[in-house]
């Protein structure tokens, strides 16, 4: 069992990671068909899809019930969706990789109040997952 700040804790990475599935998804609509980086955006969704579940999992295995929306982190989607919309496919790669830089942060902010076994499972697991879609990310971004 976690102790209640851990269970918070993870969720606060689920809603994180909630958000960011939306954000790409909403990304992944407005760039053009034929991006030659439609497939590492894909591989990046399909990154931060598996950490939703596995959070789902660490919360409920801590003890918690996991959070069910990405909650405040849903208006920084919005604020992609919009950008995307007007700016077009560099500033949604910008603002992706922004939500990256935010996510890699959290998580090495955050991992010390994790009980051991929560923080085993991030530093393990989510952290390097995290570090592989915000290196992918900033690899396109420097290529744009």
């Amino acid at each position: 069992m976690g102790t209640k700040s851990s269970v918070e804790q993870l969720n606060s990475f689920l809603r994180g990671e909630m958000s960011a599935v939306e954000t790409y998804q909403m990304a992944l609509d407005k760039l053009d068909d034929i991006s030659t980086t439609r497939d590492e955006l894909l591989v990046n969704l399909k990154s931060h899809q598996d950490r939703v579940m596995m959070l789902q999992e660490a919360v409920i295995a801590a003890g918690g019930k996991p959070a069910t929306s990405s909650g405040p982190w849903g208006v920084f989607a919005k604020a992609v969706e919009g950008g995307a919309k007007v700016l077009g496919d560099k500033a949604t790669i910008a603002a992706l990789e922004e939500g990256e830089d935010h996510g890699l942060k959290d998580y090495k902010q955050d991992i010390d109040q994790l009980d051991p076994n929560t923080r085993s499972i991030v530093a393990n697991q989510l952290l390097p997952l995290q570090k592989q879609t915000h290196d992918r990310l900033s690899a396109i971004k420097h290529r744009m």
